[in-house]
């Protein structure tokens, strides 16, 4: 059973080992400047998304915080959540892999492999290609990578992590690392579809 516990006074940066937002501004990747460069940097979109459902960052934050002595103390989802929460405001960065600058795949990969421990290839579209296919978006659990057509150069062009109730966590061209809400009407038309690939320890 997960446990919520309002913040505490320390920022997010302190709690989670974050960069302070200079650091990150000096750190931030700079967009690319020929055409060719910057059609690589679009690479997972064809165009940028709209959010129509946006979601708070602070008020997710505060809800999902959780305050254990040891990591030993957490869930397998817990873990995730807080990997999650590590990365959120990263840049966006096509090719990216860490908290200078990352992608769609390489922020599911680092989340599920700094967290519980699990492999996942580094492109969207082998991932799509792994774990048990979640046909209903119904049936979607925590920890699912959730898959979305959103560039004709590859398929799938996106995938985020969901998180229950129609929110996501994924890599953003526009909004860098972030939450957002599968009622969006951005997201809704290109999702495409589902992977379970490990069953998450509540």
């Amino acid at each position: 059973m997960l446990l919520f516990y309002a913040c505490s006074s320390s920022s997010i940066s302190d709690r989670y080992n974050k960069p302070s937002d200079k650091q990150v501004e000096q750190d931030k990747p700079q967009r690319f400047t020929s055409a060719n460069d910057e059609n690589t940097y679009k690479s997972e979109f064809d165009e940028e998304p709209i959010e129509d459902h946006p979601v708070n960052i602070d008020e997710f934050v505060a809800e999902n915080d959780t305050n254990y002595s040891t990591i030993y103390d957490l869930t397998d989802r817990e873990k995730i959540m807080m990997e999650i929460v590590r990365y959120l405001n990263t840049p966006y960065q096509y090719g990216g892999t860490n908290s200078k600058g990352i992608d769609c795949s390489a922020f599911t990969q680092n989340v599920f492999q700094n967290s519980i421990n699990i492999i996942l290839p580094r492109t969207a579209s082998e991932q799509f290609l792994n774990g048990q296919n979640i046909q209903n978006k119904y049936d979607l659990k925590f920890g699912d990578l959730i898959f979305f057509n959103t560039t004709k150069r590859t398929y799938p062009g996106h995938v985020g992590i969901f998180l229950g109730n129609n929110l996501f966590a994924h890599a953003s061209y526009s909004r860098g690392v972030t939450i957002s809400s599968l009622q969006s009407s951005y997201y809704t038309s290109k999702y495409i579809g589902a992977r379970r690939t490990v069953k998450i320890d509540e």
